[in-house]
């Protein structure tokens, strides 16, 4: 269903507005009338409201392309939205990279451990002492 949806998408928009884009996850209701496409852009916000009103619009075009494809007997209503886990996978991304440089940053001044001269005081003839 997301390949043909894909690619009615791409055959049948027209509309020199609707930027490249990939559907990501599709969800169909278990009586097959509604779908619920989550797609994210390549190029720009994934929020853009120009987008999802080009979407919206031709949602209602591509509801009898689609449903003939699929060989349904009631074409299915197709509702847009952005898709937030990837969003969100990147945001998380972001964050960590960001953690790990930090981390990185204000551990350039420590010691490699090999350099510390912590255990140069240590005398190993005061363990002989304590063994029974």
């Amino acid at each position: 269903m997301q390949r043909t949806l894909s690619q009615l998408l791409l055959r049948e928009v027209r509309d020199p507005r609707l930027k490249p884009m990939t559907v990501t996850h599709v969800k169909v209701s278990p009586d097959l009338t509604h779908i619920w496409v989550n797609y994210t852009l390549l190029a720009g916000d994934s929020h853009d409201e120009l987008q999802k009103e080009i979407l919206d619009e031709a949602a209602l075009y591509l509801r009898g392309p689609l449903g003939r494809a699929l060989r349904l007997r009631l074409a299915p209503q197709l509702h847009f939205a952005p898709d937030a886990e990837l969003e969100r996978g990147n945001r998380l991304d972001d964050l960590i990279g960001r953690a790990v440089r930090d981390d990185k940053a204000r551990h350039v001044a420590d010691p490699t451990p090999g350099d510390d001269d912590s255990l140069a005081h240590y005398d190993s003839s005061a363990d002989d002492d304590a063994s029974p």
